[in-house]
Order: C-alpha cells, then structure tokens, then sequence
C-alpha cells in the first residue's frame, strides 16, 4: 500500500508540474517558476489542495534530482573551459562575488539579523543560476551576444563559488555559528576542501576516462548507464562521508566525465533522468514552503529581491570593468546576471535544516528566486537600452578614468604577455599548487581511507596491514614530492638567474640566492608536511617510519618515479587541452562583438518530428525565405562552422541563425515547425535478407549491377550471387546477372516483394 502511495505522489507531482510549467512556458515564464509553483500548490502549505500524502519520501527523490541536477551542472563546466574562460573572467567573478557578499552583510546587519543569518544570506544571493540564466538566453536570443555570452560565463564559473561557499557554511554549521574565534576553522576547511577536490580530480581523470573506455568497448549503452549512475552516487556518498555535500560529488563527477570524448553520450543517456529528477528537485522546493509565511514574508521577501536586482548587476559590472571588459557589456551582462536559483537553496535548505537560520529564511530564498527569475527576461530584453541610459548619465571624469584604466590594463596584460620570467615560471607554480594540495588530500584522509577499507574487509585485519598501508600510502606521495622539489629547484635557479643578470657581480651571487631560496622552499614544505601528517601517535610513527623507507626508495628509484610523474603530468595536460568543437560562447571564433551592423545570432534544436528534417540548406532557403543564414550546425557534439548549402539537416541538430533578430526568430520558428507526424515510419528492425531466383525471361538477364541500379530504382541491395555453386559476395557494379542466378537481396519486405515482381515479371506475357 506504501508503495502505491508513493506512486501515486510522484504521479501528482510530475502532473501538476508539467501543467503549470506548460502554463509558465506559453506566458513566457522560465518553467522553473512552473515547478516551483506547482511545489507550492501541492504541498502541506496548502491545506486545501494538498495532494501529497507522504512528503518525506518526495524529499528523498529530490536528492536524487540534486546529484542529477549537480551532475549536468558540473558536465557544462570543463576544466578545458576554465581554461578557455581565462584567469582574469575568474578574477572578475571573484571580485563580485566578493563585492556582493559585503554588500550582503552590510544589508543583514541594516535588518538587525546575526552574523551567521547575514553570511548565509550572502551566500544565496552571491551565486547565480546558471540553468536558469542559459534557459533566459536561450529564450531571449541572446546567448550569441558578446553580453549573453559574458553573462553565461560568469554565472557557470559562479558554481566554482558556489562549491567554495557551501563547504564554508557547512563549517559554520559544524560549528555552531560565524563568529571571529571560527576564522582559523574554517580557512582549514576551505584547504581541507581544495586538497578533496584535488585529490578526487587527479584520481578521478586517471580512472574514470580509462573507465568509460573500457565500458563503451565491452558493454552495450544500457549497462554503460547502469555503471556511471552507480559511480555518480557512489562518488556523491564519498563526499557526504568526508563531510560535504551529495552535490559536490556529483558536481566533481560530471567536470571530470566533462574531460573525456564520452562526455556526449553520456549527456543524451541521462538526459530523460535528469528532467524528471530536476523537476521533482524543484517541485519539492516549492512544497517545503508554508504558504502563510510566504505572505507574511511578502514585504521582506519584495526588499531582498529588489535589493537583489540592483546589487547583483552593480557587483557583476564592476568585476568586469574591473578585467577591461567596456562598460557597455559589462553592464549588460551585469542585469542578466540577477536570477539566482539550485545553489541558493540548498544553502537555504543546510541552515534551515541545522537550525541555525530561523524558517523564515528558505520562503525568502525561494520568493527572491521566483521575483528574479520573472523580472530578468524583461529586463535582458531590454538590456541595451538600459545600458544606454544608465552610461548616458555617467559623469566625465568617470567616463575619462575607465579609458585610462583600460589602457593602463591592456598595457600591462602585454607587457606580461612579453615576460619571460612569467612565462617560465607561471605553470610550474601551477604544478606545485596542485601537487601539494594532492598529497594533502591523500594524507588529510588517510585515516578515514583506511577505516573505509577496513570496515568493507572486516575488523580482524592481520597487524601488519597497517604498517603496509601507510609504506604503500608513502610511497604513493614520493613521485609528487619528488616532482615539488625539481620545481622548486628549478625556479629557485631562475629567480636567481634574473635578478643577478645585471648585477656586476652577478655570477657570484646567483648560487647564494639560489641557495637561499632552496633553503626556504625547504623550511616551507617541511612545516607544511608536518602539518598535514595525521596526528594520531600511531600513525605519525607509522608514516615517518615509512618515510624512511620512501627516502631509500627515492635514492634507488629516483629516474623511474621522475618518469612516472611526467607519464602523469602528459597524461592529464593532454586530457585537459583537447581541444572542443560546440557551439558555446567561447570556442566559436567568428562570433565577435557587432553592435552597429544589428545582427544577431541565435540558435534552436531541430524537434524529432521537424517538417524540415531531411532536407538540405539549399532546399529549405532560408536566406531567401526570411533573410536569416545558416552559419553553423552542431550534431552529436560535432560542429560544422559554415555548413554548404547541401548540408542536410537531422533531427536534434543545433542549428545557429544569423540576421536581424526578425529574421532569425521567423527563422527558428520555420525549423522548429512540426506540422503532424512523419511521412514514413522507420523500418530499421524489419531489414532483412532473402533469396531470389533470376528466370530465364527475366529482363535483367544480361545487364549489369550498374545498368539495374537495384538501390536507386528498388531501394533493395544485392549482397550476394550464387552462380551454380559459386559465390559471389557483395558483387561489383560490373557483374552482370544470369538467368538460373540466385540473388541475396538485402531489403524491406515490401522492397523484396516488389523487387521480386519486378524481376519475375514476363515482358513476352505484358505484350
């Protein structure tokens, strides 16, 4: 009976989700505000039309809607396209999301709340949507635009912050409050938390491309998706035991799975999950609200969100302005940027849930998110002119000191594109960064590693498994310790070598300074090791005695662990530059800033049941029809920049429109057109292979496979010729057929049925 029940609420919840978000949708609304309202309608906060009876268990579906939901976040952000966005796009994000969380606190301590309400209010309103923002770009058209663009990749690279944010307020939260005496707390959570991102990420490209490669040769798709869902949850419970959230596990999987040629296929086989999920994550949002305290909160929750419109943009334009973006599409961007969304309640939902907000706070959050996400298409729409008119009433000296800074900051971007120290130096700072966070990961978890391993094996572990544990786990860390000192020696020579370059007596203090700055590096990482060893008197003997043993191992090994680390190194450099062919705002090279020629470019995924499916560009003649051309066609995560015109177009193609932004909506209207179901049905699973017999009268006695033309004219393809006992496999276009010939003819029934008659067929009796 449970479980009929439990059928029963899903079936309502998916529903009533699907009527309200087709309402939203037809009105112009993001279908997340559907869901979102079809949450509250059905929920305990509605007494009239509750129609749930079990919310719990809606609960428990809906963290599988967040690790799917966290998953598809994480497959959108690459570490190939963190790179591709550049170190000063991550700056700027950095800059605003810091100027909005002070602008935050600063409006929590105006309404008298404490200072862990005003960090946890920081927190929701300091990350964006990124599905809500790409659904308004998409919807507006504005995803080709150089704001669109911008705006996109600030609210992904966001989710970086987001994930930073959230193992903050998971300490606060362990810890009982935000207070001063907390500080030191929690900056070790935040290296506890880039040593486990590290740690798994490393681990996680080494075995998951090997992983989904062995899979896709041995298993077919339904075994393949059976596989990755077990290791998508698996990795989300890892990090829940290492004390973060289900999200970040499913967040760090899909990034990493973003790296491998797989990542495709892997986006259409969970695709239908995802949907479903994420709609029952958002559904259950809504249901988690009172209705009552909504309206109570109506006054607060109308303030925030205006308060929210107005700082988010500021914040956003400022970080931009800040890297040398021009004024006009950072503030652009900036008013696209307000909608905020899946991030911002979780967080509201951990302190809501830790008691450490008081309920007020999660209507708040959901009620911010819903005013947003209405009032941001409207204003996106409108983007241009707002700008226009707020840089119109910008003073002189303001307009004069941006050029200046601009120029200042483009000259210095050459002259460090110019420095070879810093082109030396840069990436192997870089590898040092990522090599200690890796064996802090590997050594801060060691023991809960261990108590993992030993509670799946049992208890009753021989002795001497534990001294072997942490030999092997020392000698695990030796290649990148190695590989720490070699760049620690290297740039300590190259420091040294610069700065004495000129000095007169440059040659005799170059090996001092270059001593000097060995000998500091040395100190740094001795008390950095020491720091991370794990503190447990067993174990602190344990891993020094095993590092003794690591220390004879470098002296014999020392060649081969250098080799092994730069196996690794190429190995990961190679995953993460291959290079990426889709139509995204930063790997489509003519898609530059056109402010003045009013052409815009959009795009629209081919429905199954498209009239214009099959059809070539030349067929369709867009450019005739509505003045709009095809400029690029992306299809199973291939694109085709500039496609000719005998392109054909399939369907869930993404096909790319440009013209003014009449044409190309009359355009994307036409391609997505679906005027009744398909001329022909699909008669794959019928195709099969039968044997023919050519008669004496026959009138292809004597004419060749060429002159037949069986798969133009019949539609059906000879596979074989049995020739008195003598077989003839896929015959050439030469082979001329004989009577008393048998035919193996590849085809539909009704293709071999009406090729038999045609080849049966007597001219002497038709005459």
């Amino acid at each position: 009976m449970h479980g009929i029940l439990f059928i029963q609420d899903l079936a309502v919840i998916l529903v009533v989700a699907g009527i309200v978000g087709w309402l939203c949708q037809r009105i112009g609304l993001s279908i997340v505000v559907g869901f979102l309202a079809a949450g509250i309608l059905v929920g305990p906060g509605m007494p009239y039309l509750s129609l749930v009876s079990d919310v719990g268990r809606i609960e428990t579906l809906a963290q599988v809607g967040l690790v799917f939901l966290m998953f598809s976040i994480g497959l959108r952000l690459s570490l190939r396209k963190l790179r591709r966005l550049g170190l000063p796009l991550l700056a700027a994000v950095f800059l605003g999301s810091l100027a909005m969380y002070y602008l935050s606190r600063l409006v929590a301590a105006a309404l008298g709340w404490s200072s862990t309400e005003g960090l946890f209010l920081a927190g929701a309103l300091m990350i964006s949507s990124s599905s809500i923002i790409g659904k308004i770009l998409h919807e507006t058209g504005l995803n080709h635009e150089r704001s669109g663009q911008l705006a996109l990749a600030v609210s992904v690279l966001e989710d970086v912050v987001a994930v930073v944010m959230l193992a903050v307020l998971e300490s606060v939260v362990q810890l009982g409050g935000a207070g001063s005496s907390h500080a030191s707390a929690v900056g070790g959570s935040l290296l506890h938390l880039g040593a486990f991102v590290v740690l798994i990420g490393v681990v996680g490209l080494i075995l998951v491309p090997w992983l989904l490669r062995r899979m896709s040769i041995s298993m077919d798709e339904e075994l393949q998706t059976l596989c990755l869902a077990a290791l998508l949850f698996g990795l989300a419970i890892l990090a829940q035991k290492a004390s973060y959230s289900l999200a970040l596990g499913a967040f760090l999987l899909g990034i990493i799975v973003a790296e491998t040629p797989h990542r495709h296929q892997v986006e259409r086989t969970f695709e239908g999950m995802r949907d479903v999920f994420s709609a029952v994550f958002f559904v259950a949002i809504g249901m988690e609200i009172d209705v009552h305290e909504f309206v109570a909160s109506a006054g607060l929750i109308a303030g925030v969100a205006a308060f929210t419109l107005l700082a988010r943009p500021a914040a956003v334009t400022a970080g931009l302005c800040a890297i040398g973006i021009p004024a006009r599409d950072s503030l652009r961007a900036g008013l696209m940027t307000s909608p905020i969304g899946e991030f911002s309640f979780v967080i509201a939902q951990l302190g809501v849930g830790a008691a450490v907000v008081p309920s007020r706070f999660y209507p708040l959050v959901v009620g911010v998110s819903l005013v947003t996400t209405l009032v941001t298409p409207y204003i996106a729409r409108h983007s241009d002119a707002v700008a226009s008119a707020i840089l119109s009433r910008q003073h002189g000296w303001l307009r004069d000191w941006l050029r200046y800074y601009q120029d200042w900051l483009e000259r210095f971007m050459r002259q460090r594109r110019r420095s070879t120290l810093w082109q030396l130096s840069r990436k192997r700072f870089a590898q040092i960064g990522i090599e200690m966070l890796f064996v802090s990961g590997v050594l801060v978890f060691s023991r809960e590693i261990y108590d993992a391993v030993q509670d799946w094996l049992g208890r009753d572990f021989p002795t001497g498994a534990l001294v072997g544990y942490w030999i092997a786990l020392s000698l695990l860390v030796l290649a990148p310790l190695v590989a720490i000192w070699r760049n620690c020696s290297a740039l300590s020579l190259l420091f040294a070598q610069v700065s004495t370059a000129h000095h007169p007596r440059g040659r005799q203090l170059a090996p001092v300074i270059e001593t000097g700055l060995k000998a500091v590096a040395v100190a740094v990482l001795t008390v950095w090791l020491i720091a991370i060893v794990p503190a447990e008197d067993t174990a602190r003997w344990l891993i020094l005695a095993s590092a003794l043993v690591g220390v004879g191992a470098v002296l014999l090994l020392r060649r081969r662990l250098i080799y092994w680390h730069a196996v690794l190194e190429v190995e990961l450099t190679t995953m993460i530059q291959t290079s990426e062919s889709k139509m995204t705002s930063t790997t489509a090279p003519w898609m530059g800033p056109h402010p003045d020629w009013d052409l815009h470019m959009i795009d629209c995924t081919l429905p199954d049941l498209a009239d214009c499916q099959g059809r070539t560009i030349a067929e369709l003649d867009l450019r005739a029809r509505f003045g709009c051309s095809v400029v690029g066609i992306e299809r199973q995560g291939f694109m085709i920049p500039l496609p000719p015109p005998e392109s054909v177009l399939y369907p869930r193609d993404k096909v790319l429109l440009m013209g003014t932004m009449e044409q190309v909506q009359r355009g994307r209207a036409f391609l997505c057109t679906v005027s009744g179901s398909p001329e022909t049905d699909s008669l794959f699973e019928e195709v099969r292979m039968e044997a023919l017999l050519v008669p004496e009268w026959s009138r292809a006695g004597g004419r060749s496979l060429a002159e037949l033309s069986p798969a133009k004219e019949h539609g059906v393809q000879v596979a074989g010729i049995n020739r008195r006992g003598e077989r003839i496999l896929n015959p050439g276009a030469h082979e001329s057929l004989r009577a008393g010939d048998e035919l193996l003819v590849l085809g539909t029934p009704e293709q071999i049925r009406n090729f038999r008659g045609w080849l049966t067929e007597n001219p002497a009796q038709d005459a």
